[in-house]
């Protein structure tokens, strides 16, 4: 592994030497943009090639033979250090940050290309997986508090718990709920503390009242992806597309990888959730549906999933939204950018119960005393044993950490995703 190392690491001197005679990339010619280009594909080669053979001996390296639990962005940085122009290193990684999309290197297709690999691997993608399903430090060290006081505001998220019921309102009123790397940080630690609680039984997830002029004081699920935080560079693979899935989604559906008197039944604490969706819920707030347990709307809300029209993947909806609506309409969605109204009869894909705008409190109230059971919890981790084998989950992610790291660097997208910052998302 030492020589191949090496190669790799000759490989990724040569191509930032040549990068560096280069204007940056918003200032090359054509010619000089395909130089750039022919440079680093034949680096992301070596690297993809070297991942394929080397990468469970890579990711015992980095986590001690696999006794040490790393996350996302730790596992990032150790790489760097110990295998250099395997994957950014961390001034790199800044130096991009502080450049608009367009304007990048694309450093992050390192990074997909690195965690694809591990992903791939059955050994160290499980493993991997496991270290991302423990709560954060921030949720651990906020635990006592929310225990004490039942409510905390996180600043994109305030939660709150009501009986044995924790709520969690989305309130990023400046942008309609669309996500960003803040906002994927304050879900992680928010449904963290909902499971790490005892006092909480069951979760619901809802936006709060807006303050765009066009939905003011009227509640919002979610726009999405923050496609002005996209178009500014603030969108990361590692923090937030990465994270995001395999972060606090995930946790939705497998619940938070802790020791605990009942370890021996469940290796996790898992526990039901409901969510109301008010107005709409576009990509990523599309996406998230399609994990709970039961989800109801107002009548005039919709759903949709414009992955085609931003460019990019939207998160692991490809994996899941067969198995909702068969694959026809799964390409309508994702495709076509099919819109579904909460009065249609396909809004049964995504909705479990609609009812007038007004009744969704009591919807929703009445849903989480329904699935406040012992005998749920056990029932949906066997629905989800059956509907998402693990293996199929990794596998599927490893693939998404590549495309996905593309797809950020597309000039279709770079094309696109100013057209869509007028809406505020």
């Amino acid at each position: 592994m030492r020589l191949a190392a090496r190669a790799v690491a000759d490989a990724a001197a040569r191509t930032d030497e040549l990068l560096m005679k280069l204007p940056d990339p918003a200032q090359r010619t054509p010619q000089e943009r395909a130089v750039a280009g022919d440079a680093k594909n034949a680096a992301r080669a070596l690297r993809s090639r070297f991942m394929t053979v080397h990468a469970d001996a890579v990711y015992d390296r980095l986590t001690e033979g696999r006794t040490a639990e790393r996350r996302l962005p730790e596992l990032a940085d150790t790489a760097a250090q110990e295998f250099p122009g395997l994957v950014p290193t961390a001034e790199q990684s800044r130096a991009e940050r502080a450049r608009p999309q367009a304007e990048k290197e694309g450093r992050e297709i390192d990074q997909g290309i690195f965690f694809g690999a591990l992903l791939r691997s059955p050994l160290s993608g499980l493993h991997l997986m496991d270290s991302m399903l423990r709560p954060t430090e921030r949720a651990l060290g906020l635990l006592s508090l929310f225990e004490r006081t039942g409510e905390l505001d996180l600043g994109s998220v305030r939660l709150e718990r009501r009986g044995g019921a924790a709520h969690l309102t989305m309130c990023r009123d400046d942008c309609l709920n669309a996500e960003d790397d803040v906002q994927v940080e304050d879900m992680e630690t928010a449904v963290d503390l909902a499971l790490l609680d005892p006092g909480v039984r069951v979760g619901l997830l809802r936006g709060g009242p807006m303050s765009h002029p066009r939905y003011l004081h009227r509640r919002v699920f979610s726009a999405g992806i923050n496609l002005k935080s996209l178009q500014a560079g603030q969108i990361s693979l590692v923090d937030f597309l990465l994270r995001r899935e395999l972060g606090y989604i995930n946790k939705l559906v497998r619940g938070v990888l802790v020791d605990h008197d009942r370890s021996w039944l469940s290796r996790t604490i898992e526990k039901p959730w409901v969510a109301a969706v008010d107005t709409f819920a576009i990509g990523g707030g599309a996406q998230l549906l399609l994990v709970f347990d039961r989800v109801v709307a107002g009548a005039d809300a919709y759903v949709s999933l414009p992955a085609a029209q931003e460019g990019i993947v939207p998160g692991a909806a490809n994996f899941r939204l067969g198995r909702f609506a068969g694959g026809r309409t799964a390409r309508q969605l994702i495709l076509w950018g099919r819109r579904i109204w909460a009065s249609e009869p396909d809004a049964g894909l995504f909705i479990d119960e609609v009812a007038d705008p007004r009744e969704v409190d009591a919807l929703a109230e009445e849903s989480l005393d329904r699935l406040d059971s012992q005998a749920v919890v056990t029932n949906r981790r066997m629905l989800n044993l059956a509907e998402e084998p693990l293996d199929d989950f990794r596998a599927y992610m490893a693939e998404f950490a590549v495309q996905q790291a593309v797809r950020l660097y597309s000039e279709d997208v770079l094309g696109k995703v100013g057209r869509f910052t007028a809406t505020g998302t």
